[in-house]
């Protein structure tokens, strides 16, 4: 078997740790042929990891792609709101497209990335891993056995855990929506879409309320200074001090987001000045902190999604309620049990825990990308999550943002997707 060639654009946290991988593990599937990215070090380490020359090494998406297609796939991993224009120029220069989710901040933009994949006829697939992960399928497995008959209703929460949420939405580089994307999307477009596939029905109308409650000035401790490095006096009873943290075990690891070596004294330089460091209660976030979504499906069947930041797990808690029975799980945990209301038995199921990142989501949907691709040409059908697919689960991102921003109003979803439908702008722009 041949194996697929793939260039990589943006070799951050997700393009250097959680796709580009596939390829040192699995070498006759992928073969890394290129690299785009503006950071001179993490350029030059990930060239060094797949053993690319200076040549196949670019500083900017636009030089990688300014000329014929040097590979099968292209992998792009940039920041939100730089997802669209390589994603039309690659999809134009007939490359298959493995696109970081979320699409794009912009719903104009998710549908306009849509309909040029239909017009060049190349595959782009959205990241939406959970799908590919073993929980998420065999669940949707028992579903599909008809083990609790028809589901009537699903409750969905999203643990963020407190540390999470401080390290990535108040601190990182998604705390700010005009900067990235809203919470419901950058976080949560995972849940619509799980939602979605479980349902495997259209969203037909939905409505939502959050806020940002908590991490704002008002609950600042007194004589806290802008940085927790600074000394600050409620340093033994915040667990948000950032030195505190990052220093300890658990925090160590989310460090490593933002240092290359771990060393203490590398990450006191990085907490001196640098976002990390701040306090949690003065910094420039505006995403919120805590959100409920409630869905009504085709068949009126309905859904209702709760994302919370103060939670001491990381976990997605999942009850899916059906005429014959119903399933309770924890994907952490990586189990779930199925009531039979007949038999009044209920049945435990404990899955095997995997190697790559979101629950084996990560390298699945490489795997799964790859296959798809092999197949193309020889008429394959579009995959679980292809734009076409990823489209409609976004919608519900931003009709939910909608929503909310208004004070809970119902959105019709179709009606919303038609009015970007019908002004596409996918052929202007981008070159």
């Amino acid at each position: 078997m041949k194996p697929v060639t793939a260039i990589v654009i943006g070799a951050g946290d997700r393009g250097e740790r959680a796709y580009a991988p596939y390829a040192l593990q699995h070498q006759s599937e992928l073969v890394i042929v290129g690299v785009a990215e503006p950071i001179q070090e993490r350029r030059e380490r990930f060239a060094k990891t797949y053993g690319l020359t200076t040549e196949q090494q670019y500083d900017t998406w636009q030089t990688i792609l300014e000329k014929e297609r040097l590979a099968d796939v292209a992998i792009i991993c940039t920041m939100d709101r730089m997802h669209r224009e390589p994603t039309l120029k690659g999809l134009e220069l007939g490359y298959h497209v493995l696109l970081e989710k979320p699409m794009s901040p912009d719903p104009q933009e998710c549908v306009e990335m849509e309909l040029a994949a239909k017009e060049h006829q190349r595959l782009l697939t959205i990241c939406h891993v959970l799908r590919y992960t073993t929980f998420w399928q065999a669940i949707k497995q028992e579903i599909q056995d008809g083990a609790i008959g028809e589901v009537v209703s699903i409750q969905l929460n999203e643990n963020v855990g407190n540390m999470h949420m401080s390290h990535s939405f108040v601190r990182g580089n998604w705390r700010n929506s005009v900067e990235s994307s809203p919470m419901i999307l950058q976080k949560s477009c995972h849940d619509m879409d799980i939602l979605a596939y479980l349902m495997d029905e259209p969203c037909e109308r939905i409505s939502s309320f959050g806020s940002l409650m908590h991490f704002t000035e008002a609950n600042k401790p007194e004589g806290a200074p802008a940085y927790c490095i600074q000394g600050c006096p409620a340093e033994e009873s915040c667990q948000y001090h950032a030195v505190n943290y990052y220093l300890s075990e658990a925090g160590r690891g989310w460090a490593k987001k933002f240092v290359d070596q771990g060393t203490d004294e590398e990450i006191l330089a990085a907490l001196s000045d640098g976002p990390y460091g701040r306090c949690v209660y003065q910094t420039d976030n505006n995403v919120v902190d805590h959100q409920v979504v409630n869905m009504e499906f085709k068949s009126g069947a309905t859904a209702m999604f709760s994302m919370s930041g103060f939670t001491h797990d990381n976990t997605r808690i999942v009850q899916i309620m059906g005429t014959k029975g119903d399933i309770r799980g924890d994907m952490m945990d990586y189990s779930f049990t199925v009531n039979d209301f007949v038999t009044k038995k209920a049945r435990e199921m404990k899955l095997k825990e995997t190697a790559s990142g979101h629950g084996g989501g990560d390298f699945g949907i490489v795997a799964s990308f790859l296959d798809e691709v092999r197949s193309f040409d020889e008429g394959g059908t579009e995959n679980l999550s292809s734009a076409s697919i990823s489209v409609r689960s976004h919608l519900m991102a931003f009709a939910a943002e909608h929503s909310r921003q208004h004070g809970g109003a119902p959105v019709e979803i179709q009606a919303y997707y038609d009015q970007f439908a019908a002004q596409p702008q996918y052929l202007k722009g981008y070159n």
